[in-house]
């Protein structure tokens, strides 16, 4: 059994992932409250731009040919 996995060891290091909002570096661990954010600030920011819809999943719209169609 290794030293890791009886618990003894070094602890694990922290998964470092870039900001969403600023690219920054950022732990991706439970002890960081805004992961994947780098800060309440980035997390805020990404929040206020779902909010005013300046992110938006396109959809192409088909024609379901109802006007091109004879009664």
């Amino acid at each position: 059994m290794s030293a890791e996995a009886s618990g003894g060891g070094a602890p694990p290091r922290p998964r470092i992932v870039k900001c969403p909002q600023c690219g920054g570096a950022s732990e991706y661990v439970p002890g960081n409250p805004y992961r994947p954010f780098c800060s309440e600030r980035c997390k805020l920011i990404d929040l206020g731009a779902w909010a005013t819809d300046s992110y938006r999943i396109p959809v192409e719209e088909q024609d379901q040919g109802l006007d091109a169609q004879e009664p």
